[in-house]
Parts: structure tokens; C-alpha cells; sequence
């Protein structure tokens, strides 16, 4: 079973917690206020840089081929 609804629902609370400062970096883009944002929410920050890795750690599993005759042996 899919787990896909994880790092979906974590994607969404994370920019919810950064909508605000969103709104001030895209009026204007300075060192301090991306460093405020950065400092001030960190966990969202995190969540953001990690979505890849939790979109292939929670996505759907590719199953291994096993190939007649090498099952069993070491």
C-alpha cells in the first residue's frame, strides 16, 4: 500500500507554516530576510529540501525480478 499522502501532507504544512514569509520574499529577495526565514523555520525549510527524498522513499515500490534458478543460492 501506497504511503503517497505523507510527504504530500508534510509539503502542505510546511508551506503553511511559510506563507507569510513566501509573501516577503517574493516582494523582495534579500540575504536578511532569507536568512530570517531560514532561522525562523527551520523544520519547514528541511521538509522542503527533503520532499525528493521522501517522494521516492514513500512512493510507490518497485518489486525485484527474480530470476529462475539464482533464488536460493548465496
Amino acid at each position: 500500500m501506497s504511503q503517497r499522502w505523507i510527504p504530500l501532507l508534510l509539503l502542505i504544512l510546511a508551506l503553511v507554516d511559510l506563507r507569510t514569509e513566501l509573501r516577503l520574499l517574493a516582494d523582495q529577495l534579500t540575504i536578511t530576510s532569507l536568512i530570517f526565514a531560514v532561522r525562523h523555520h527551520t523544520l519547514a525549510v528541511v521538509v522542503l529540501v527533503l520532499q525528493p527524498s521522501l517522494w521516492s522513499h514513500y512512493g510507490p515500490r518497485r518489486t525485484r525480478l527474480v530470476r529462475s534458478g539464482t533464488a536460493g543460492k548465496p
